[in-house]
């Protein structure tokens, strides 16, 4: 999320400033990544272990969760809670379909004999990662794992850090189960990326990392990628609230301290045209801590990362929030239509003050891995295409070989690329007596 060294032209007055971080604390978090996934990568199950009881205090016989562990979760979550999850995974199936639906194969043929197209096939394996820390997080096991299923990638790992000596949370591992994962670990961390990535005796690699996770989390998945794809990087969450005159300052408010909740470096910003409000809101949060019973997180979060900037008018509250480019926008304004057409960089929108980032986060069935720190400028969020690749395929006819033959050998002389000229060559000679249709430009 932006701050007041990276707003161009823009002109904010700021009535509650966002502490920004500093460039020693990033490259602490990457020597200590790099350390960590090269323990994994050289010593594999042993530098996995290394660094599961040094950082999560966690030394099983084995880090694969078995199906007792798994029953046994069931009895502690219960059958209101297990049907709870069940229809969480519902609604983010339904959706994950709808988007399926979308994707089709493709099959052109652009001249008699040329026959192009593409193929949608699933990724062999995925292993999806499940934050651990204060909360039994549910949700983020929906969005990965019953997506990749809905997609049909043949093997489905999941993982989450343990929450004690009893390993994952049982809402969270039965919320795996229900949605279909065929294997699951309890480990954490970057050392359980790096295992993903890199396999142990234990643990098979994958081929895609996906879920979200802390500032060490994204930047083990900003290393592994390329020896292992990476669905984008998701850090620590983040909410831009744009509000007018018109928004009522508890609910803002609110909605700010519900992503603050997350984790003590959650950024949660708030910019509007309204002095009013802008003064309104900075009071109510203030309010609204003293008695929150996550106090002791939400707090620490809008201290050091919570911001409250006022600009002149709709277009700069635009500007602002296209700038931040963050994870989630919510408008609370008289004109919401008008900032959906006109923004452009976010993970997802909420449009107006009956929708909420919490819906998205918990229980609406659109996904909730979306890019952090930018990251909404070039990409946006996990989706069913993420676990599907789109390859393509060509089929010639010997006349169809003749008509783009010679198009190619000359493109392939202009570049001085000879040895792929002659593999064009080759094939004119081979077919030439075959009847050629006719060829545009008079190349010969």
């Amino acid at each position: 999320m932006i701050g007041p060294s990276n707003m161009g032209d823009l002109q904010v007055r700021w009535v509650k400033k966002p502490e920004l971080e500093s460039a020693e604390h990033r490259q602490l978090i990457e020597a200590t990544v790099s350390e960590i996934i090269a323990a994994v990568q050289e010593r594999g199950d042993e530098g996995l272990r290394h660094h599961s009881k040094r950082l999560d205090h966690w030394n099983p016989p084995s880090f694969r969760v078995t199906r007792a562990q798994i029953d046994q979760a069931y009895e502690s979550v219960g059958p209101d809670c297990v049907a709870l999850i069940q229809l969480v995974r519902d609604q983010v199936v339904s959706f994950a379909n709808a988007q399926l639906q979308g994707l089709q194969p493709v099959e052109i043929e652009p001249h008699p004999g040329i026959t192009m197209g593409h193929r949608l096939v699933p990724l062999t394996s995925v292993g999806c990662y499940v934050p651990g820390g204060a909360y039994p997080l549910v949700a983020a096991v929906h969005m990965q794992v019953a997506t990749a299923k809905v997609a049909g990638v043949g093997r489905i790992l999941a993982c989450a850090p343990p929450r004690d000596e009893n390993g994952i949370w049982p809402a969270t591992l039965v919320a795996m189960d229900v949605c279909g994962a065929d294997e699951i670990y309890c480990m954490g961390g970057v050392q359980a990326l790096a295992a993903y990535a890199f396999g142990t005796s234990e643990i098979k690699p994958v081929d895609m990392i996906t879920g979200p996770g802390n500032a060490y989390v994204a930047e083990a998945k900003r290393l592994l990628f390329g020896h292992v794809g990476i669905d984008l990087l998701a850090g620590v969450t983040e909410i831009l609230i744009i509000a007018d005159e018109t928004a009522d300052p508890e609910i803002v408010a609110a909605d700010l301290l519900a992503q603050a909740e997350h984790g003590p470096t959650s950024p949660a910003h708030l910019v509007t045209d309204s002095a009013v409000l802008a003064d309104a809101v900075s009071e109510v949060v203030e309010s609204q801590l003293k008695v929150l019973p996550t106090r002791e997180i939400a707090e620490q979060a809008w201290r050091r990362r919570g911001a409250i900037a006022l600009v002149r008018g709709p277009e700069e509250m635009a500007i602002y929030s296209d700038t931040a480019a963050p994870e989630h926008v919510a408008v609370l304004c008289r004109d919401t239509e008008w900032f959906h057409g006109r923004l452009k960089n976010y993970g997802s929108i909420f449009l107006g003050e009956g929708a909420n980032v919490v819906y998205s986060d918990k229980a609406i069935g659109t996904n909730h891995t979306l890019p952090t720190g930018r990251a909404a400028r070039y990409t946006g969020g996990l989706w069913v295409g993420k676990f599907i690749k789109v390859v393509t395929y060509q089929r010639l006819t010997s006349a169809g070989s003749n008509f783009i033959a010679p198009y190619a050998r000359r493109v392939a002389e202009m570049e001085g690329m000879l040895a792929h000229a002659a593999a064009c060559a080759m094939r004119e000679r081979k077919y030439k007596d075959v009847t050629l249709d006719q060829r545009p430009g008079g190349v010969e």
